[in-house]
């Protein structure tokens, strides 16, 4: 009961802190870059409404693509239950809120698990089809990271603070993919390698041995047993999921040109897009709950860059705000409700969830 209760508080102070460090860096950059006059001049300009409204519903629009990929690749595992797209919609919707305020959005994945496994799949097949959106999310980012640096290059000083933070992220972005496809590869080779640092980092440690080195033993396992059973068995379910991931990418990524619309400014769709790429990279670094406070810093400065040049600045706070409204704590409302509904509590969930529950388990909680 203890641990139970140490667990819910440290889930409590994660939704305070993720959301006070928005709410402090969204205030800071409004201050930095706001003036008494910029905010006349916004005030009297003609805001169009409806292109937040339509920013909004972009929004839902991704969560719909997502349950719509969750549910093509659950459906080709192989399992006789079947999962329909409302019931993928609503796994998506309930772990939008444990994703966002978890660093790297780590904490949706075991929410999308346990759902699926309450649906009647088995832990490898609800593992399977997780890890699977996981590396269609992957390749595609690293298709379009050539394309964001094109269209970056003569906009950003590679040698500044921008340019510096930008090539470090896809550096360490670019290390992570090859590690993935390496542990598909050579599954037996990536447990000793990891186990082989658990050795080393121990060495230093007064503390006993853990459970580290199952743990690393079942996550390759998984993940190698994941990728073959959907590159070697369903190949055609794979691949219409990866272009399912490109559209549900594509509509996330028109918010910011929706919202820049909205405050009578061009939409610069594809030099947001660009701006997105870098910034999924940036958020998928495990940094903050939630990657609060770094996703402000990082829209603000990738986005100055594209409004700098149109003598827009004054409008970065603002859209920096309607931006983390609609893809923050829209997210987080919505998951908050889903969470509710299906836990009776929106801190009770735990991975203790997933490892009690029963491959043969079954129910209606959706």
């Amino acid at each position: 009961m203890d641990k139970q209760k140490k667990r819910e508080k440290n889930l409590k102070l994660s939704i305070i802190l993720s959301i006070l460090l928005s709410i402090i860096f969204i205030v800071l950059i409004l201050y930095l870059t706001v003036t008494p006059e910029n905010i006349k001049e916004i005030l009297e300009k003609k805001i169009r409404y409806e292109f937040f409204v339509i920013a909004g519903f972009l929004n839902f629009l991704s969560w719909c693509t997502w349950g719509l990929r969750l549910k093509l690749l659950a459906n080709a595992t192989g399992e006789n239950i079947r999962v329909g797209w409302w019931e993928s919609i609503k796994i998506i919707m309930a772990n939008l809120f444990l994703a966002g305020i978890t660093p790297s959005t780590a904490g949706g994945e075991p929410i999308r698990i346990y759902l699926l496994r309450k649906k009647g799949m088995s832990f490898g097949g609800s593992t399977a089809s997780v890890l699977g959106e996981r590396v269609l999310d992957a390749v595609f980012l690293l298709l379009c990271v050539p394309f964001a640096f094109l269209v970056f290059k003569n906009r950003i000083n590679m040698g500044g603070a921008i340019g510096t933070g930008l090539t470090i992220g896809v550096i360490v972005f670019l290390i992570v993919i090859f590690l993935f496809f390496y542990a598909i590869k050579n599954p037996i080779k990536t447990k000793g390698f990891f186990i082989w640092v658990d050795k080393k980092i121990s060495k230093f440690s007064k503390k006993k041995k853990n459970t580290f080195i199952d743990f690393i033993n079942e996550e390759v396992d998984n993940f190698h047993s994941s990728m073959m059973l959907f590159l070697k068995q369903n190949k055609s379910a794979f691949v219409l999921s990866g272009f399912v991931t490109a559209v549900m990418w594509c509509c996330a990524w028109l918010i910011p040109s929706m919202i820049l619309m909205g405050f009578g400014l061009p939409p610069f769709i594809v030099e947001s897009f660009a701006a997105q790429v870098f910034l999924i990279i940036i958020i998928m670094m495990p940094t903050t709950p939630g990657s609060s406070g770094v996703t402000e810093l990082g829209a603000g400065g990738l986005y100055s860059v594209i409004l700098g040049s149109t003598d827009s600045v004054a409008y970065i706070g603002p859209f920096v705000l309607m931006f983390r409204f609609i893809t923050y704590y829209m997210n987080l409302i919505v998951g908050a409700v889903f969470m509710q509904k299906i836990f009776k509590s929106v801190t009770s969930f735990s991975m203790d969830k997933i490892k009690k529950y029963g491959d043969k388990g079954n129910s209606n909680a959706l």
